[in-house]
Parts: structure tokens; sequence; C-alpha cells
């Protein structure tokens, strides 16, 4: 029996949700019929565009470009700032509850994205039928619109969903795929990123057509496993199921852009050590070790470094954490570089019922049961409420120095 699988991707989510948020509030204007665009903050220097409406796209405006470039491609721009992100929370949670009347086997690919899995679900009704009503009921229910990708697996339904925008229902049946995709270029598929494009055109390869008619085996000796994989999606092929319990993160981490440059070591130091609470705390929340922690620093001339350091063991001791990471920061900062941004990151995960905790010794024991009394009282009382003392220093340093983002 062939699985029945929708793609659901929300149009313009931050700005449509912005939208939809404004005329709640009495805005007379829909920001999604005027060329605008959802920015950071050009005072806090992260003033880049993070959604753009579709007015402004035909004027060559690009999502991450920064706002002077997209005021050059369109003068009458109009630049709006976002919402919380527990607001477009909100709307996205909306929409998972109105699609859990469809099924319960439900991917939440990313804040604006879903995969459905439908199959034991049709009864008589058909599946193209289920993606019209889906895509009426969001207008009309929620004040924005989807594209609903409509296919036989998870690639091709991503593939149909990202057609013609917006406010649209696709198929991308096997027999739809010479027609409808074999003459998409390459870079317009799914999962090949912008080092795998040149390659491929490079070696005479396109299109997507190009792609599925060369041999399987050539890709495989140039890509690896990849090569494979472009292949197989290509020609439609995807075994890959709707997984509706969300994944252990791979990696996990968390940076912070100053306003203002730092050239100081030891003040990039004490944000460290706030940084590195916030990974660890994240860490022991899914219950996982790492044993492989990186640091990123962005110069004020936009130069990306980063260096990365291996741990004795897997750990979640933010002590731990924060002592290799400074270690690599020391190795890493050039003195008297002025840093707009840094990162921390861990990565090599693990889940800590795998490892023999025995190896711990009794001072990794007790600074274990710390951090879990810490990490309590965080949970009941709020993250913020209590913090070690050594690190409020940081803390006030973040506040004054930087934004997180969770990445």
């Amino acid at each position: 029996m062939k699985k029945q699988i929708l793609h659901i991707d929300v149009n313009h989510a931050f700005l449509s949700w912005t939208a939809v948020e404004m005329l709640k509030n009495g805005s007379k204007i829909d920001i999604r019929n005027i060329p605008c665009i959802i920015g950071g903050d050009e005072a806090r220097r992260s003033g880049i565009v993070l959604a753009k409406s579709m007015k402004a796209k035909m004027c060559g405006v690009v999502t991450a470009q920064t706002i002077y470039q997209a005021k050059k491609k369109c003068p009458n721009l109009q630049v709006f700032c976002g919402l919380e992100y527990k607001k477009y929370k909100e709307y996205s949670n909306q929409l998972y509850q109105l699609l859990l009347e469809y099924t319960d086997k439900i991917e939440r690919y990313s804040i604006d994205e879903c995969f459905l899995d439908m199959t034991k679900y049709l009864m008589k009704d058909t599946l193209l039928h289920k993606a019209k009503e889906i895509n009426q009921r969001v207008k009309a229910e929620l004040g924005f619109t989807v594209n609903v990708g409509v296919a036989h697996n998870k690639f091709l339904a991503k593939m149909a969903s990202d057609f013609t925008k917006p406010d649209r229902v696709h198929t991308l049946f096997e027999n739809e795929i010479p027609t409808k995709m074999w003459n998409l270029t390459t870079s317009e598929m799914f999962m090949l990123g912008k080092k795998t494009v040149p390659q491929l055109y490079h070696m005479g390869i396109k299109t997507i057509g190009d792609l599925a008619k060369t041999d399987r085996a050539l890709l495989i000796k140039k890509f690896g496993k990849h090569g494979n994989l472009m292949w197989e999606y290509a020609n439609g092929i995807d075994l890959s199921e709707v997984i509706d319990q969300p994944e252990l993160p791979k990696s996990i981490g968390n940076s912070t852009t100053f306003p203002k440059d730092i050239s100081d070591i030891e003040l990039l130091e004490q944000v460290l050590l706030a940084l590195a609470e916030q990974v660890s705390y994240r860490l022991r929340n899914y219950n996982l070790l790492t044993k492989c922690v990186s640091v990123q620093l962005r110069t004020n001339q936009f130069e990306d470094v980063s260096h990365q350091g291996r741990l004795d063991f897997e750990t979640s001791s933010t002590k731990m954490i924060y002592q290799k990471a400074k270690e690599l920061l020391r190795e890493l900062y050039k003195s008297g570089k002025l840093i707009r941004l840094l990162g921390l990151r861990v990565d090599n995960l693990t889940p800590k019922e795998e490892m023999q905790l025995s190896l711990f010794s009794r001072d990794d024991e007790k600074q274990e049961k710390l951090e879990q009394t810490v990490d309590y009282l965080k949970n009941k009382f709020g993250y913020d409420m209590i913090t070690r003392a050594g690190k409020l220093n940081s803390q006030e340093l973040l506040k004054r120095y930087g934004k997180k983002y969770n990445l």
C-alpha cells in the first residue's frame, strides 16, 4: 500500500503571523500586501531580513541580507519588528492542533512546516481532497495561508509544497516526476547544499532530470552515501517515515551577538561561562552527554573562526564544558581583534543511560548532584531565578552586551 503524505508549509510564516497579530490589534494595513520585511534590530546590529512579503521579493529582496541592502533594492520598503518567539510558537501550535483533527501521525519539521502521514486516516476520501480542505480551513480559521504538497513520500511532498506560492495545493505523484520535477535545476532540489550544486554543474548535471539519469555508481564514487541519496531523490525514491516523536538533537549550541565589539578576553570568558551554563542545562534536560566542544568567534569584519576540542570523557557538567571552552577561546583569540559574536556548541551527543557512570569519580558525582539540584530549582521557579555565584557577572554581561540565540 502506498503511503499518503502531505507537507504543510506556512507562507512567509513570520511575516504572515505578524500581519495576523497586527490585524487582531486593530491595524488597518495588511502588511502581506505591501513591500515590507520583518527585520532584526538595526540598533543591536542584527539588522537583517528575517521574512519578506511577495512584493518585496519581486524587488529582489532575499532573506538573510542586510536591511541596508534590501532598501537599496526596494526604496519604498517598510520594516517591521517581529513578534516575540513565543507568539510565533502559539500560531504554530494552532496549526498543529488543527492538523491533529486529520491524523495523529505528524512530524513537526520546523516551526512552520509539518509532514502528515494520512495513510490510515483517509477512509473513503482522497488525499488531494483532504489537502484542499486543510488549505481552506487554515485560511478561514487561522487567518494565514499554507502551501500543501501531496505525494506518496516525504521528499516528493516537500518538493511539491515548494512549487508556485502562496496559498496553493500541488501534487507530485510518481507519474508527474518527469514533467513537474525533472526540468528544475539541481539548486531547487531539497537536501542539495550550496557546495554540492557547483560540483554537479561541473559534471554536466544541471537539472534534476540530469541527476536522475546519471549512473548511480558514479555518484556514489564521487559523493559517497550522499550520492546514492541524491540519485534516489531525483528518481522520486524516499522510504523515510513520518516521525511523530521528536528526535534527540545531534548538537546543542548558543551564541550571542554584541551591540558593541569586545576585545577584552576576560569579558569574553565571562560571557562564555553564561553560554556554557545554557548549553549544559539543555544537555541535562535532554539527558544527554557530550565529548566534543567547539567555540566560534566572528570579528567586526565578519570573519568567522572556530576551534573544537575533545573532552576526556562524556559529560554534561557546566564546569567541564566551560573549562574546555575557555581553553579553546584562549587558543582561538588573537589579541587586539574586535569580536562581535561569540558562540559555543557541543556535538557527539550520547544518551546518558548508555554510559557507564561508574567511571565517574566521587567529585564528579558530587558535581552532578549539585547541578541536578540547580536544574530542579530552575525548572520549578524559572531559569533566571537561580544562578551560580560565579556567573552573576556573566549574566549581567549577557544583558548588557548581547542577545541569546538558540541554534
